[in-house]
């Protein structure tokens, strides 16, 4: 281990590691995917099942990065395990896609969906959105620039309102259910979701997939970890309990509340739940929620997103400015601004393009399910190659979980290529556009 890897150890326990995962994954998809989802589902039983199996889906990914982040704890994360596996023209690409592509994507097209309810709250004209969204993004990474300290506090305070908002959402909504039923029923109508049962199945899981996505993140924590190589394990763990826990509470509230039918014919299912539970200041009462539960996300997306930037400094010498570590905040200060300026840019080319979130997911789908597919085949690579290595815990059923887990992502890699438009070409080029740097320096010294 090097001196810059000592130097990340800045202390991070369990809580704050399963804090900063879940403030990640339970964002503003749970507000915008379950009519989608209800849509493309038969019955309540279905509709349940698809929620569980992404569960499912997240927790045998959670299971190959637990062997990945136990046996090679590393601030680089993905970077890292694609390194070892795969070399490092695959990681250098890896981390240029993440830098311009996958992260910076991701946190920007959650800034505009924080901008849109944060303008309702204090409109700011017609790019207010944008505004919002940027000042969010700005301030955030300032927070994280000063130290780590200070953005694990901030990130366990939005997490904890966000997953007790939710809960306390699911409870009265609970209570309110044999009411609200009663007043919607006149109101719906008969549906039958379209095509086969197969095509229904998958485009329900995409809708889920999505509304669970991020949880990988947690393997950029691996190098700051208490006794990473028994705690890695369980961060994930934990972390892929609580966020399905939580993701089945409020389904089922939705459910007890609309109907399935009601749930298909919402427009904004959380604005009409908020509007049942805290009536006429149910608009004020969502954006504020919405708003700390965006918050959540982002922060915790620009402290993992940072990580990754400060590898590849560390590895590529004409880079090694991002390698710096700043040892008063215990933080990669020249990362994340670096980082924060590519979303800066970002949110300016949705502003332009007029596509906002959606232009962002198009752009990172392909990218982010293809490098997917080779960190989940890094763990049979590094499983035969490394034999020797102490592997503190090891994926059940080797090496059927990862040929499932590499399949799934390879197939969503298809699907989105073919499905999300325009924008997905346009980030597989942006990845392309990164060729040059494997030229930079080909004496990449490998990790250790």
């Amino acid at each position: 281990m090097t001196s810059a890897d000592t130097a990340t150890r800045h202390g991070l326990s369990v809580l704050d590691a399963v804090a900063v995962l879940v403030g990640v994954v339970v964002g503003i998809g749970i507000f915008g995917f379950p009519p989608l989802v209800a849509q493309h589902s038969a019955s309540t039983a279905m509709y349940m099942g698809l929620w569980l199996g992404g569960g499912l889906v997240m927790l045998v990914g959670a299971l190959c990065y637990a062997e990945l982040g136990c046996a090679y704890p590393d601030s680089g994360g993905e970077y890292s395990f694609l390194y070892r596996a795969w070399g490092a023209p695959v990681a250098v690409l890896f981390a240029w896609a993440r830098g311009t592509v996958i992260q910076t994507g991701a946190i920007a097209a959650v800034a505009f969906i924080y901008g849109d309810y944060a303008q309702t709250l204090l409109p700011l004209g017609v790019y207010g959105a944008a505004i919002h969204g940027s000042i969010a993004v700005a301030l955030l990474t300032l927070i994280n620039v000063i130290g780590t300290v200070e953005s694990k506090r901030l990130q366990l305070v939005l997490t904890g309102f966000t997953v007790t908002a939710l809960v306390s959402v699911c409870v009265v909504g609970l209570f309110l259910a044999d009411n609200v039923m009663l007043n919607s029923a006149a109101e719906v109508t008969s549906f039958s979701p379209s095509g086969n049962l197969a095509a229904s199945l998958g485009m329900g899981m995409v809708f889920v997939l999505l509304t669970y996505g991020g949880w990988n993140e947690a393997a950029y924590l691996s190098g700051e970890l208490h006794n990473p190589q028994r705690n890695m394990s369980r961060v994930l763990l934990i972390g892929t309990v609580v966020i399905t826990a939580v993701y089945l509470l409020v389904n089922f509230a939705y459910l007890r509340i609309f109907g399935l039918e009601g749930l298909r014919t919402s427009h904004a299912v959380g604005a009409d739940l908020m509007q049942v539970v805290a009536g006429p200041w149910a608009a004020v009462v969502l954006s504020l929620l919405v708003c700390c539960t965006a918050l959540g996300t982002i922060n915790g997306s620009i402290f993992t997103g940072g990580r990754m930037y400060f590898a590849l400094g560390r590895d590529i010498p004409v880079l090694r400015g991002l390698g710096e570590w700043n040892s008063r905040g215990a933080t990669p200060a020249r990362a994340l601004l670096l980082q924060g300026a590519i979303t800066l840019l970002l949110i300016v080319f949705g502003v332009w393009s007029q596509g906002g979130v959606e232009a962002m997911v198009a752009y990172t789908a392909p990218v982010f399910w293809l490098f997917m597919f080779l960190t989940a085949s890094s763990v049979m690579i590094l499983r035969h190659r490394d034999k020797a290595r102490h592997r503190p815990f090891r994926v059940p059923l080797f090496p059927v979980i990862p040929v499932l887990f590499a399949f799934s992502c390879l197939a969503l890699f298809w699907s989105s290529l073919k499905y999300a438009g325009a924008g997905a070409w346009l980030g597989v080029l942006v990845l392309l556009l990164g060729l040059p740097l494997l030229w930079l320096d080909r004496r990449v010294p490998s990790t250790s």
